[in-house]
C-alpha cells in the first residue's frame, strides 16, 4: 500500500509539473536585441531606446572600416556591434566589440551593392543582413547559418513575432522567413510590376538618394499594435512614391497582405517610416518640406506640419509620441507634440543642424551629429524637453557625412560616418 501511495504521488507530480509548465519554445525563437538592434532602433524606426542615456560621454576607440558605410551600426544584447561596409576588397561585414577597443570579432566579405541596409541582431546574436539578390543569417561566428534567394537587395530586416522576419528587398519583394531555419513562411508578395527577377541590382545606386529607378528606396516600418507593415514604394513610372501598408496576420494565411495604398503626401516621401508606440501613427517625411502623420489602419491624412527643410533622416518618435524632425544639410532641430488631428511645434533651435535621425535614450537625452566649424563634426548631447546643449564632443578627423547615432543597453554611444569611421563613446 505505501509502495502504491508513492507511486501515485510521483505520478501525480510529474503530470502537474508538465500541466504547469506547457509549451516553452517559445523562448528560443527569434527576437529583436536588447540593444539597437538595427538602423533606427527598432521595427518602428523609432530611434528610441527607453535606456536613460548618459549625459557625460568619453571617447574609447575610433576605427575605419577601410571603405564606405550607408547605415548606422547595429549594437546586439551583449556587447558585439557590426557594421555592413562597402569595401574595394577584403572584409565587409564586421562584428566588434564595443567594449573591448573595438576588437574584431569576425568579418566576411559579402557582395557589394547593398550599403544603404543595416544589419539585424537578434537576442541569441544571431546577426541577419542581405546582399543583392540573397537574405543570409550568420551565428555568433562568421560561418553562414542560412542563405536564401531573393529578388533585389534586401532593406534593413524587422523581427514582427518571435522566429518571423520580414524581408522587403529594394525591388518591392516582400517575404516573411522563419528566422531559425531560413524558409520562407507563406507566398512572397511582389508591390512593383514589370520586375527583371534576374537583375538585383537594377536601380541600386538610386536607393541612397530615394530616386524613382530603386522601388523601394527606405526599410519599411512595423506599427506592431495595428498588425500594419508600412512600405514606401515608387512604381515605375509614377511621379512620385506611396505609402503601401500591409496587414500582418501571424495565425493566419497568408500573413501579409496589402490593406491599403495611399497617396495622401502628393509629392513623395523620403526616408523610411516611422510607427508611433500605440500603433495608430505613421510618421514620414513629404519632399513638400513637411512632416506628415498617416493612419495606420486606412492610410488617410491626420496631419501635415510645415517645417521649412528637407529631412532626409526619418523623425524620432517616443511612446508619448513626441516628434523630433529628421536630419541633414540645412535642416533645423525641432520638436513636435502630436495633439491626434494636429501638431504643435514644441520648440526649434536654429543655430543647430542636426545632420542625423536625433537618437533618444530615455525622456531626458538625445544624441545627433552636427556640423563642428566649417567642416568638423560633433556629438551633440541635448535635453529633448527643450533642446538645450548638455554637451558636444568633436569627431577627430570625421569625413564624409553621418550615417547614425546608435545607443547600445549598457548607455555606451556609437557614431559612424559615410567615409567608414566609427566612434564608440561610453558614459562617464
Amino acid at each position: 500500500m505505501f509502495r502504491r501511495l508513492i507511486a501515485l504521488t510521483s505520478t501525480a507530480l510529474i503530470t502537474g509539473a508538465l500541466a504547469g509548465c506547457g509549451n516553452t519554445d517559445s523562448w528560443v525563437e527569434a527576437h529583436a536585441a536588447d540593444g539597437w538592434a538595427a538602423q533606427y532602433g527598432d521595427a518602428a524606426n523609432s530611434s528610441y531606446s527607453d535606456v536613460a542615456g548618459a549625459e557625460a560621454l568619453e571617447l574609447e576607440w575610433s576605427r575605419s572600416v577601410k571603405g564606405d558605410l550607408g547605415a548606422a551600426a547595429a549594437m546586439g544584447s551583449g556587447h558585439y556591434l557590426s557594421v555592413n561596409a562597402q569595401t574595394p576588397a577584403g572584409c565587409s561585414l564586421m562584428v566588434w566589440e564595443a567594449d573591448n577597443n573595438a576588437r574584431q570579432r569576425w568579418c566576411t566579405r559579402l557582395w557589394q551593392g547593398g550599403g544603404s541596409s543595416s544589419p539585424l541582431w537578434d537576442g541569441f546574436d544571431n546577426l541577419y543582413i542581405g546582399q543583392p539578390g540573397a537574405m543570409l543569417s550568420f551565428p555568433p561566428t562568421q560561418w553562414i547559418r542560412w542563405r536564401q534567394p531573393v529578388i533585389g537587395m534586401p532593406t534593413t530586416a524587422r523581427i514582427l513575432a518571435p522566429g518571423q522576419l520580414l524581408v522587403v528587398t529594394h525591388l518591392g519583394q516582400v517575404l516573411l522567413f522563419d528566422a531559425h531555419r531560413g524558409t520562407v513562411i507563406g507566398t512572397p508578395l511582389d508591390l512593383v510590376e514589370g520586375i527583371n527577377p534576374t537583375d538585383s541590382q537594377r536601380g541600386l545606386a538610386d536607393c541612397p538618394p530615394a530616386r524613382p529607378r530603386c522601388p523601394v528606396a527606405a526599410a519599411p516600418a512595423f506599427a506592431a499594435k495595428a498588425g500594419v507593415v508600412v512600405v514606401p514604394v515608387w512604381q515605375p513610372g509614377a511621379p512620385a512614391s506611396v505609402l503601401v501598408g500591409l496587414k500582418y496576420n501571424p495565425d493566419r494565411n497568408p500573413k501579409l497582405a496589402v490593406a491599403w495604398t495611399s497617396d495622401a503626401v502628393k509629392a513623395g516621401t523620403v526616408a523610411s517610416p516611422v510607427a508611433s508606440a500605440d500603433g495608430s501613427t505613421i510618421y514620414v517625411n513629404g519632399r513638400d518640406n513637411k512632416l506628415w502623420a498617416i493612419n495606420a489602419d486606412n492610410g488617410k491624412p491626420k496631419w501635415s506640419t510645415p517645417l521649412k527643410f528637407l529631412s532626409q533622416t526619418p523623425p524620432s518618435v517616443t511612446p508619448s509620441e513626441d516628434v523630433i524632425a529628421g536630419g541633414g544639410p540645412d535642416t533645423r532641430l525641432v520638436a513636435i507634440r502630436d495633439r491626434g488631428d494636429h501638431a504643435d511645434v514644441i520648440w526649434t533651435r536654429d543655430d543647430v543642424s542636426p545632420l542625423t535621425t536625433s537618437s533618444r535614450a530615455g525622456e531626458h537625452v538625445a544624441y545627433t551629429v552636427v556640423a563642428d566649424g566649417e567642416d568638423g563634426q560633433a556629438l551633440l548631447v541635448f535635453d529633448p524637453a527643450d533642446g538645450h546643449t548638455v554637451n558636444s564632443y568633436p569627431l577627430p578627423d570625421a569625413a564624409g557625412w553621418p550615417v547614425g547615432v546608435s545607443i547600445g543597453h549598457d548607455r555606451r554611444v556609437v557614431a559612424s560616418t559615410s567615409a567608414g569611421q566609427v566612434y564608440g563613446f561610453a558614459p562617464v
